[in-house]
């Protein structure tokens, strides 16, 4: 069972990052002892209970953000971000690409894994050596059994690095075998300054990321239906199969009681790391994302951008799908070309007029042409800044000797 799931898992990551390099798609632009005898007795004594988007590809990590010269004033944190989670664009980046250790924000791709790669209501036991893990735990106990959404529910709502670790076996056998599972998914999303050597973001000298990075997988997470209601909840249970109890949990993300608008996603803090924070929050049918590390005030840090990513900037509407944006006539029978995708794009308000588009041919006037083929680029730039590259595909076939053809029909 092992062998046949980490067979398809390496299988599922190599492909994704083989569609990329085909398609050449550029990557897309991140307790204390009293409460431990709470918990043990809620989760002892608790009887039974019955159970309850494609957008224009970016080019590789910028280095300055869209709005960088026009900021939301000072933050705490070391490094920084916010990014339009339906567009992708970075809106505010201090320090974005300098790799930190990432903490327990980690487990936003351990999370991401668990349910790409199994299901959720498979049966996982819990094995000695993540019954052993340390530090914030759910406080497993060998040979417990749990289905697989209650442990990620676990992970990413109470922080449980023992729940990760047994994530990791259940799916890929170990632990070690898992983390490579999670570098190469880092990749995949475009995540190239990301190095995992765990899965619950434990102090490691080779296990780092950047705000960029992480903002790249929790927007990903959030695409992910169960991620993303898990990771919105203040409080919740999960059932123990064996035995059979309850645990309560309450999340360790305060942004969600201090700010109307906060729907998810992760905290993180070890004395390396800081006090990290990946938030997001949805306002007037918007979600932006926040990504803090370091920073001493984070869920202040947080409500700052988020505030200031609402109220300074927008959504501008470029094209929809399969639009025509104009003709390939570098062949004697022009060609209509289209986005197959909607483009929207993220900019300050101030800055609208600055927006322009640039059509980029990559190929020649040789025939045949094929439906669907990609002709060119459409680019995106902000003044002087290039904020994407929509691919521009040709809208029907066209035989090698369909001008001639066309020719001699009409002469006729």
């Amino acid at each position: 069972m092992i062998s046949r799931t980490w067979t398809r898992a390496c299988c599922c990551v190599f492909l994704c990052i083989t569609c990329l390099a085909f398609c050449g798609v550029e990557p897309a632009y991140a307790s204390s002892s009293q409460a431990v005898k709470s918990i043990k007795s809620s989760k002892a004594a608790r009887p039974k209970q019955p159970a309850k988007s494609t957008t224009p590809t970016k080019s590789a990590a910028p280095e300055k953000s869209v709005a960088d010269q026009q900021g939301p004033g000072r933050i705490s944190a070391d490094a920084a971000v916010l990014m339009d989670v339906k567009t992708g664009d970075i809106l505010f980046g201090k320090q974005e690409n300098k790799r930190r250790p990432p903490a327990s924000t980690t487990k936003i791709m351990t999370a991401i894994l668990g349910f790409e790669l199994g299901n959720s209501d498979e049966v996982v036991t819990v094995s000695q050596k993540a019954a052993n893990v340390g530090e914030a735990t759910l406080h497993l106990d060998p040979g417990e059994k749990i289905n697989l959404y209650e442990l990620i529910t676990g992970a990413l709502v109470k922080s449980g690095n023992d729940a990760c670790v047994a994530i990791a076996e259940h799916i890929a056998g170990s632990e070690e075998r898992f983390v490579q599972l999670m570098n190469m998914k880092a990749l995949a999303l475009g995540a190239q300054n990301t190095h995992f050597g765990n899965t619950n973001g434990l102090p490691l000298k080779d296990h780092y990321s950047t705000a960029y990075d992480l903002a790249l997988m929790a927007r990903h997470g959030l695409s992910i239906p169960q991620f993303a209601s898990i990771t919105r909840q203040k409080e919740t249970e999960i059932h123990f199969l064996e035995p059979d109890v309850m645990m309560d949990l309450r999340n360790t993300n305060k942004l969600l009681w201090n700010y109307p608008y906060a729907d998810g996603v992760k905290t993180g803090t070890t004395t390396a790391a800081g006090k990290c924070l990946v938030a997001s929050a949805t306002k007037d049918g918007r979600q932006l994302l926040v990504v803090v590390l370091h920073a001493p005030d984070r869920f202040g840090d947080a409500k700052k951008l988020l505030e200031w990513g609402f109220n300074n900037t927008e959504i501008v509407h470029l094209a929809n799908a399969g639009q025509t944006i104009t003709e390939f006539t570098k062949s004697k029978d022009p060609v209509r070309v289209f986005t197959e995708a909607p483009v929207d794009v993220s900019i300050p308000k101030t800055e609208r007029l600055k927006l322009q588009t640039h059509i980029v041919w990559e190929k020649n006037g040789d025939l045949p042409l094929e439906a669907g083929e990609r002709l060119g680029r459409w680019e995106i730039w902000l003044g002087k800044q290039k904020l994407g590259t929509v691919p521009l595909l040709s809208e029907r076939d066209v035989a090698k000797n369909h001008s001639l053809l066309s020719f001699y029909s009409f002469g006729k």
